[in-house]
């Protein structure tokens, strides 16, 4: 992979994290602007009520996927140290996004946040994007042949 696509899908990784950051926000009031707006973006139905089971909902979803951040990141460092012998390990984290954005976004869209699944099509193709152009999911026989 080449050092354009390892930037982008680090880059990625920032990005999932400081999501997952925002929302540990939401555990204290004072730090909990950025999840109401977060909310009032996806404009789901209802009013935001940060209670105290809420506050814990998203603040332990916010860690979660903090630490679903920091794992693709040590996955694609693994990745790209095996090199050429990469591809069964690109299977596995390509089939862990594609499980993680079916059941978000169906989720999303059944709870009334469509938004969200639409910012989920944005991050799954921001992943999807490196991956195939990068051909990290090729066969040795279907990589394109040196001259």
């Amino acid at each position: 992979m080449s050092g354009f696509w390892r930037n982008w899908l680090t880059i990625w990784c920032w990005a999932v994290g400081l999501f997952g950051l925002t929302l540990t926000g939401a555990a204290a009031e004072i730090t909990s602007g950025p999840v109401r707006l977060l909310f009032d973006i996806f404009n789901g139905p209802g009013e935001l009520d940060l209670d105290a089971h809420m506050r814990f909902s998203v603040a332990l979803l916010g860690a979660v996927t903090l630490g679903w951040s920091l794992t693709f990141a040590a996955a694609f460092q693994a990745a790209h140290m095996l090199g050429d012998r990469s591809r069964p390990v690109w299977i596995m984290i390509t089939a862990s996004v594609v499980g993680w954005y079916a059941i978000d976004s169906s989720l999303s869209i059944a709870t009334g946040f469509p938004l969200n699944a639409a910012s989920n099509t944005i991050l799954f193709a921001a992943y999807l994007v490196p991956v195939i152009a990068s051909g990290v999911l090729r066969t040795a026989s279907q990589a394109p042949r040196s001259t």
